[in-house]
């Protein structure tokens, strides 16, 4: 009974507030203060408030723990040290470090060599009419395409 009226009175002084929020005209104000106000009655209602009670006792009791079980601590610790071994191993595989072990060869096999774009060799008195090799061979036709357009 004393939490129906707590929270109908919470209910009825937000939408009080929101009142006075939208007289002067701030309508956006006022409508945040009446979605808030309805909180409290629509908790009452659907009977969420035991149970937030019942999470807050839960959770009262886990930072009890936290502070005095030597137990929390070692779980904790475990945690951390397994989250730096999953962060150890990824950055490992990017690097590239970890190889396939011999008696089972990787699914992709090797990598295949792009084919390198060649140069016209550069006479003397004469103009390089063949493309760079800068290791961008398979772009060369891109960069023609946008060298023609203009861009």
């Amino acid at each position: 009974m004393l939490t129906a009226a707590i929270s109908f009175l919470l209910t009825a002084g937000g939408v009080a507030v929101a009142g006075l929020r939208a007289w002067r005209r701030r309508f956006r104000s006022a409508t945040r203060w009446f979605a808030v106000a309805l909180l409290p009655a629509g908790l009452y209602l659907t009977g969420l408030f035991p149970l937030a009670s019942t999470i807050g006792r839960a959770f009262a009791d886990w930072a009890t723990k936290l502070v005095f079980d030597p137990r929390v601590w070692t779980g904790i610790v475990l945690l951390g040290v397994s989250a730096a071994l999953l962060v150890a191993t990824r950055w490992v595989d990017r690097r590239g470090a970890v190889e396939a072990s011999p008696e089972r060869p990787a699914a992709a096999g090797p990598a295949p060599e792009r084919p390198a774009v060649a140069t016209a060799p550069k006479a003397p008195g004469k103009k390089q009419t063949g493309k760079r090799d800068d290791g961008l061979g398979d772009f060369a036709d891109i960069e023609e395409i946008l060298r023609k357009r203009g861009i």
